[in-house]
């Protein structure tokens, strides 16, 4: 790696379940997006959620099937994630891991998850290298779709000093410029655009 990959703690904000019409709006277009290219990444078998937050995701693929595992940096979302999926009946064995960590974790699995964590990450083709040493098929990924992101952020009055960027988003990609970085490395199955992410679904190569 030619420079560290940071991954933020205690950055936990449940995004999932807030009470803010507009921004439920917003994620029930993320989620439908989500599951749709679930449905395309074939039939239910092991996945693993790497920045899992309070695995609303991760719970989502158990209930569908798949034997999922995740993993956050965060002790605090951790712990809210185990609380949720204990109180859900679920089986998913969570862990605080930071993703450089992951391979010395995990065994490669079918499906990997990594939504709303490239962002925060230096290096990202470090970070996309250590993600398809995680897979055996597919990656499904997630960031905030620039500049629409901070447009948003600025309407609502929020980070207006820092011209609308999340405290902690180092990279900043279009749909067209993120679709681009992933093609380095995979082969681009599908993409989808839920205001405002981008979001795509992805084969490991060889």
């Amino acid at each position: 790696m030619n420079s560290p990959i940071v991954q933020p703690a205690g950055n936990f904000y449940d995004k999932y379940n807030t009470r803010n019409p507009i921004a439920r709006a917003l994620m029930q277009g993320f989620l439908r997006s989500f599951g749709e290219l679930v449905g395309n990444a074939g039939a239910p078998a092991g996945a693993l959620e790497i920045g899992c937050g309070e695995a609303e995701l991760s719970m989502r693929l158990a209930r569908g099937g798949w034997r999922v595992q995740g993993c956050d940096i965060a002790v605090d979302a951790i712990d809210e994630a185990t609380r949720r999926v204990q109180a859900a009946g679920l089986d998913i064995p969570l862990a605080v891991h930071d993703i450089r960590d992951a391979p010395s974790h995990y065994e490669p699995v079918e499906l990997v998850v990594c939504c709303e964590v490239l962002e925060h990450l230096e290096d990202t083709n470090a970070a996309l290298e250590i993600l398809s040493r995680l897979s055996n098929r597919y990656l499904l990924v997630s960031v905030p779709r620039e500049p629409i992101w901070r447009v948003l952020n600025m309407a609502r009055g929020r980070y207006l000093a820092q011209l609308g960027n999340t405290p902690g988003h180092i990279q900043h990609w279009s749909r067209r410029e993120f679709v681009e970085v992933l093609s380095r490395r995979f082969d681009v199955v599908e993409v989808r655009a839920p205001l405002p992410w981008t979001m795509a679904l992805c084969r490991v190569r060889g």
